[in-house]
């Protein structure tokens, strides 16, 4: 019997019982007081590809909602997906597209973008996540390292003109005949199509390419499939360049069916869940937690919009019952202002993901009690390791889900490293290590960096972390972020959560910035709780006597907002450089 075919009881065969268990729980726990642990070893891994996966679950569940697109008006049981998906298929065969080609994904959370992703897995070809956000450079980097032979991308999104910035880019694509672009700036791209009835010179619109095979595309397909291995590259995802131009972390079938099985199992996500996913598609959050994790269990995918909106999202979890919900801590922090403001009936929510930022314990005893979602869990990983390493139980206290990201997660190992590479007893802080399945095959194109990054299978992952006494993990901070202030170690996370503790503080972030006395002293962002004006000596006061007087922020800002990613995650980067100028003006 396969996985997929077993209920998350029946999957289990240790002989300590079912991982979420007490006494499961206690071999979760590190050995002979050293920062090293090792997750289960069931249930067992999956050797599958994504199509084969995808076609488990049409034949588990064929009837039953698949997506639903509510910006779109769109709704597609798992039949629906499947003829889509394989119509699709054949239209890239059709534009000569073929097992490792890769082809780019640039849009917002649309029907097209579902679409895409299960069609490139369905012929072998790489799937390449360009971030919503990127500009002009930013997409021509993204193009020319992963060497894409087509695009898919809406004409827009917000502010972006993203068919404007590729015309910039290949001015050719104007007098091209659609899938024969030659580009002296992109030379390997050939095919630009636009989710759009009017693509423009050159393009092509997705619906003609879904209508462009023939019989022999689609006859093609079943004999791809007996070609595919789980373990071939799927997907190329851009990492956020905070130290140079972005890097291509390069993930497997192998790697991202599994991640997606064990993060919805930890959840106790089953088919009979709705799963509300406002979280962007381009990035693992929405693409192997949210869409992934869904078609590993036959559970409904719903897409409130384009982008996150909290009216809209509240509306949609309402409208289509749905009984999970992920986003950032600031996603859920709108969305208890707009729950305030206009009630919605939320009963239905029982589960879901808070995960990319520390989540504050008031939020988390907010979104337990006022949107009744009592198994929230919280995530830690990375986009290299495909990308969930951590997460807690849905019953689990919630100051341990708040202060901690929970525990590894099955098939995984983790150990805490000094500077010397050793491993460092339970409670001290060092460098996370993670090897096991879901560690990606490397930076696309730059051997370099990823052996800098992947020792002896371990991926160094740049985060501080402690590992305590029950296996739990405390992320303190990244290892490029530690402050060192008069030769004292400072985390920056240990400040943050106190300063959480603050009733006018929202969200706080904390950070360095060079001192020609002390190398560096610490310095505070502070956006303000709503209806609150916190001053800087206030929060400064409360500080003192409270922690210890070199981890005192020197410099407090308030601010509206942090600048953040696409997924809401603090740009500390950015804040830092901020700062200086601001100090140095």
């Amino acid at each position: 019997m396969s996985i997929l075919n077993e209920s998350l009881s029946g999957r289990i065969a240790a002989p300590y019982g079912p991982p979420g268990t007490p006494l499961a729980r206690d071999m979760l726990r590190p050995q002979d007081g050293r920062s090293y642990v090792a997750g289960h070893r069931s249930p067992a891994l999956q050797y599958v590809t994504i199509p084969q996966l995808l076609r488990q679950t049409v034949a588990r569940f064929g009837p039953r909602d698949a997506a639903v697109f509510v910006a779109q008006g769109v709704r597609l049981s798992w039949y629906d997906l499947d003829r889509r998906v394989d119509q699709l298929a054949a239209g890239f065969l059709a534009l000569g597209l073929g097992r490792g080609d890769r082809v780019g994904i640039w849009a917002p959370n649309r029907l097209e973008w579902l679409l895409t992703q299960f069609a490139t897995a369905r012929i072998g070809a790489v799937l390449v996540n360009i971030n919503p956000a990127y500009q002009r450079a930013e997409l021509e980097h993204a193009l020319s390292l992963s060497g894409c032979s087509a695009l898919v991308l809406a004409r827009g999104f917000k502010t972006s003109d993203y068919l404007g910035m590729l015309h910039d880019l290949a001015p050719e694509l104007a007098q091209a005949q659609p899938g024969r672009l030659v580009s002296a700036r992109l030379p390997q791209l050939r095919a630009v199509v636009v989710t759009d009835d009017d693509p423009g010179p050159g393009a092509m619109s997705f619906a003609a390419l879904e209508a462009l095979a023939g019989p022999a595309q689609l006859l093609r397909l079943a004999a791809i499939d007996t070609t595919l291995n789980p373990d071939d590259a799927i997907n190329i995802q851009f990492t956020s360049g905070t130290t140079g131009a972005p890097k291509g972390a390069t993930l497997s079938h192998y790697n991202i069916v599994n991640n997606a099985a064990f993060v919805t199992d930890r959840m106790r996500l089953t088919e009979t869940d709705r799963l509300c996913i406002p979280v962007p598609l381009y990035h693992c959050f929405g693409m192997v937690m949210g869409v992934m994790g869904c078609v590993t269990k036959g559970a409904a995918m719903v897409f409130p919009g384009e982008g996150f909106e909290a009216e809209a999202t509240l509306d949609a979890v309402a409208a289509e019952r749905c009984t999970a919900l992920y986003g950032v801590p600031t996603m859920f922090s709108g969305l208890l202002a707009a729950q305030s403001a206009r009630p919605r009936d939320l009963a239905c929510l029982r589960t879901g993901i808070m995960a990319g930022a520390p989540c504050p314990v008031e939020v988390m005893e907010r979104v337990i009690a006022e949107m009744h979602m009592s198994e929230v869990t919280i995530c830690y990983g990375m986009t290299e390791t495909s990308p969930v390493s951590f997460q807690s139980f849905t019953d689990d206290p919630v100051a341990e889900r708040c202060a901690t990201v929970g525990r590894v997660h099955p098939h995984l190992e983790v150990k805490i490293v000094g500077a010397d590479g050793a491993i460092l007893p339970v409670g001290q802080a060092g460098e996370l290590c993670t090897r096991g399945y879901s560690v990606m095959k490397g930076y696309w194109d730059d051997p370099a960096r990823t052996a800098a990054s992947i020792r002896d299978g371990w991926m160094m992952t740049g985060d501080l972390a402690t590992l305590d006494e029950q296996g739990f993990c405390r992320i303190v901070g990244r290892v490029k972020d530690m402050i060192i202030r008069g030769g004292e170690n400072i985390y920056p996370r240990e400040i943050e959560e106190f300063l959480f503790r603050h009733p006018q503080v929202d969200q706080a972030q904390v950070f360095g910035i060079p001192d020609p006395v002390l190398g560096e002293i610490v310095c505070a962002w502070i956006v303000p709780a709503p209806g609150t004006a916190p001053t800087e000596e206030a929060l400064r006061a409360f500080c003192q006597g409270q922690i210890a007087h070199f981890k005192v922020p020197k410099h407090i800002r308030i601010v509206p907002e942090f600048p953040a990613t696409v997924t809401g995650k603090p740009q500390k980067h950015i804040m830092r450089a901020r700062m200086q100028a601001m100090l140095e003006g």
